[in-house]
């Protein structure tokens, strides 16, 4: 396969896993900001969408003050900023088109069909319109993975398109569950109060996790206990330690279509044995944030590999 063509599939993959990423992280704040609770809250629940998504530095540089409108049309819609709904659905539609040959019919149109709606919803206004646009972006994210899923070949395009939807996955939950823990809960709010309960419920509710929380340890939430799901839980799709996992299986798979491996699998096998003796009490005693920032850190090295890898 051509190193273009692979790189075009690997980012179709990574834009549509981001738009469903941006679409929880703005339904979690409409829910958050609805709250009663102090003034700030809302504020600090738009603030923490930002902080999510990498993009608090990009709102500050537009010059806009943090409020409901501003961040949902900048995190959704703004042309402005690279990384919105609207633009990760045209960049998947653009990465896609350049390989239509390389997608099933089902695939492509599930891609393309992303890119049609954007114009069917506009910009929605009212919040319950809103909120109907975010369940109809989590929607297109199933209706994209089920058809490659269902129709895609297992060969190496397959594994490309896979390997940017797993990359671009343990990004967003290792961003997701560090924004929690360290910006969330609003100052003279008790840990372990409501509100804080409220909020990691919120977190688990954006990954798909509330259910399987409750089946894996059976009691109330608690931070200690919804960070060892989004961590370390293999059997949890969106853990960090499961896309890690899937993120060497794709690269396995690709090293035996081609014959060799590289430094992308080394790197890729060395960070999943770290999660095979990695314990949660260790890691909130030598700091979750610190544990997060490292991951992101050697996550954007993994990418960096496979890109000299495979992508040029």
């Amino acid at each position: 396969m051509l190193s273009r063509t692979a790189e075009s599939l690997y980012w179709t993959g990574r834009y549509m896993e981001r738009a469903d990423f941006l679409a929880r992280i703005l339904e979690a704040a409409v829910r958050l900001a609805a709250l009663p609770a102090k003034d700030a809250a809302a504020a600090t629940a738009w603030a923490s969408a930002l902080a999510s998504a990498g993009a608090s530095t990009g709102f500050e540089v537009s010059g806009r003050a943090v409020s409901e409108k501003s961040v949902r049309d900048y995190l959704a819609f703004s042309p402005e900023n690279g990384s919105s709904i609207r633009a990760c659905l045209t960049r998947a539609r653009t990465n896609a088109r350049s390989v239509r040959t390389a997608l099933t019919i089902e695939l492509w149109e599930a891609i393309n069909g992303a890119y049609n709606g954007l114009a069917d919803f506009g910009e929605p206004g009212k919040r319950d319109d809103f909120v109907r646009f975010l369940e109809w972006v989590k929607g297109v994210s199933l209706a994209f993975e089920g058809a490659a899923s269902r129709t895609m070949l297992r060969n190496d395009g397959y594994w490309f398109l896979r390997l940017g939807m797993a990359i671009e996955r343990a990004d967003n939950t290792a961003r997701l569950l560090d924004v929690k823990y360290h910006l969330l809960l609003p100052a003279g709010e008790r840990v372990g109060g409501q509100l804080d309960y409220f909020q990691w419920t919120t977190l688990l509710r954006e990954v798909s996790a509330l259910t399987a929380y409750r089946w894996v340890y059976r009691e109330s939430v608690r931070p200690w206990l919804v960070a060892d799901l989004m961590v370390l839980n293999r059997q949890m799709p969106r853990s960090l330690a499961s896309c890690q996992g899937m993120i060497v299986s794709y690269l396995e798979k690709l090293a035996t279509d081609y014959g060799r491996r590289g430094p992308a699998q080394r790197m890729a096998s060395a960070r999943l044995s770290q999660f095979n003796e990695a314990k949660i009490e260790d890691i909130f005693q030598s700091g979750l944030h610190e544990y997060i920032q490292r991951f992101l850190a050697e996550n954007n090295g993994l990418a960096a590999s496979i890109h000299d890898q495979y992508l040029v």
